[in-house]
């Protein structure tokens, strides 16, 4: 599990079934992508998202919603997937554009320095960009994901 932004962190199913690091981290919510785990006293919502397919509109909206309304709650948020590092990045930078104001390569390089394996794959990277009207081309991604390029 990576701390992204003290209310923000990006992590994988198992970190989803560790209650003792839940706690330890002060997680209240999670948003999860791979499978549903329920942890008592955490808010969840479980999206069934495609690890290498595009992202329902719908979909997105409803999970950054959940994941903005948890912040303004006040509460610390785990984005959680499989791996960790496909699903959960691109939630994540959605979540840094709207409370942020950053376009979408720059929320990715944000998360880099503090996630490095960090990596959307390209059908969900042009889900985010079409859903927010952004046409970064994914070889900037992959150009942003190597230090000092």
């Amino acid at each position: 599990m990576n701390e992204i932004r003290p209310w923000l962190f990006i992590g994988n199913y198992y970190d989803t079934l560790d209650r003792r690091y839940l706690d330890f981290k002060s997680i209240q919510a999670m948003l999860q992508l791979a499978e549903a785990v329920e942890q008592d006293g955490i808010n969840s919502l479980h999206l069934t998202v495609e690890d290498m397919g595009p992202v329902d509109h719908g979909v997105i909206r409803q999970g950054v919603d959940f994941i903005l309304r948890e912040r303004e709650l006040g509460h610390r948020v785990l984005v959680a997937c499989g791996a960790g590092i496909n699903r959960s990045t691109m939630f994540c930078i959605a979540a840094l554009k709207e409370s942020e104001g950053l376009g979408l390569l720059d929320a990715y390089r944000e998360i880099c320095k503090r996630h490095p394996e960090a990596m959307p794959n390209e059908p969900v990277w042009e889900s985010f960009c079409g859903y927010y009207n952004e046409s970064t081309p994914y070889l900037d991604v992959m150009r942003a994901s190597i230090p000092n390029l």
